[in-house]
């Protein structure tokens, strides 16, 4: 399929799409602010610089969009155009995500992923258990966790 749009286009499209602040991530963060929760917000001397910090509970949440990392998940088909460009940038992005959660780990950093599939889309799940999802990892003692949308029935 050809793009609808110019190459000079797409670039500038592409490029205001911002890495942080989502919906997603808004949504979440604003969740757990109204439950009490205090966090700092992408803190950059950590390694992948984590959307959420939980300084308290040594703990930290990505919320990943499962476009941008290549999450095995409905939301994500890769592009149809410059297929060699969008493969190489998204196995980077799983490659430092990998990298990012083991190098938060060996620092003592708990980590979790929140995928946007479990927020989006046919396999979102109820916001309110992804909240309680959240607020039942952070006391505990458990190194990671994730949080991804439902698997449809069919393909259980």
């Amino acid at each position: 399929m050809v793009d609808v749009f110019s190459k000079e286009k797409r670039s500038q499209i592409m490029a205001s799409v911002s890495g942080k602040d989502t919906s997603v991530e808004l949504r979440i963060r604003k969740a757990l602010h109204r439950k009490g929760y205090r966090y700092g917000l992408h803190n950059r001397t950590l390694p992948g610089t984590p959307d959420i910090v939980f300084r308290r509970f040594n703990a930290v949440v990505f919320v990943n969009g499962c476009f941008w990392h290549g999450h095995d998940c409905p939301l994500f088909r890769p592009p149809s155009t410059n297929r060699d460009f969008w493969e190489k940038k998204i196995q980077g992005n799983r490659i430092r995500d990998v990298k990012s959660v083991g190098l938060l780990q060996e620092k003592g950093w708990r980590t979790m992923v929140i995928w946007e599939c479990s927020l989006r889309g046919k396999s979102r799940l109820k916001f309110e258990d992804v909240i309680l999802t959240v607020e039942d990892w952070l006391p505990s003692n458990r190194k990671h966790s994730e949080i991804r949308g439902a698997v449809p029935i069919e393909n259980q």
